[in-house]
């Protein structure tokens, strides 16, 4: 964790830095309410929503395990193992089972799942294209 500090290598920060840090957050605290509204609005939580775009999102294209989720979520194996129950039971995800590995599970998005996810995603694309513009627009003198 780093340190708390009120200089920087380039001295103190600057009372102009400090607004264009608490616009950051402010707009930073903004996309993410909007987010989490979008999320409930679709009918899931936002850990559901957050489950599916790490399911969808992988970098390498292969079906993601729940250990692999949980990393990405920054979330207890168990805490996902509960996450990915209600959502099965909720109708948007899928366990398989791995090809390689027997043993393991790997997760899919059911048809509803990505129905939901590609509605959510469209909004969200929008929504950070207009937090880049004024959220981001900020940061460039820091």
């Amino acid at each position: 964790m780093p340190k708390a500090s009120t200089a920087t290598p380039r001295g103190p920060v600057t009372d102009a830095e400090y607004q264009m840090l608490a616009m950051f957050r402010r707009a930073l605290r903004a996309f993410l309410h909007f987010s989490e509204e979008a999320a409930k609005a679709a009918g899931i939580t936002p850990a559901q929503h957050q489950l599916m775009l790490a399911i969808r999102g992988t970098e390498n294209g292969e079906a993601p395990t729940i250990g692999d989720v949980a990393g990405w979520m920054k979330l207890r194996h168990h805490s996902t193992v509960e996450l990915v129950d209600r959502a099965e039971a909720a109708g948007l995800v899928r366990r398989i089972q791995d090809e390689e590995d027997q043993r393991r599970q790997r997760l899919v998005l059911t048809r509803e799942g990505q129905s939901k996810l590609a509605a959510l995603s469209a909004l969200h694309r929008e929504e950070l294209r207009r937090f880049r513009e004024e959220g981001l627009a900020h940061l460039t003198e820091l």
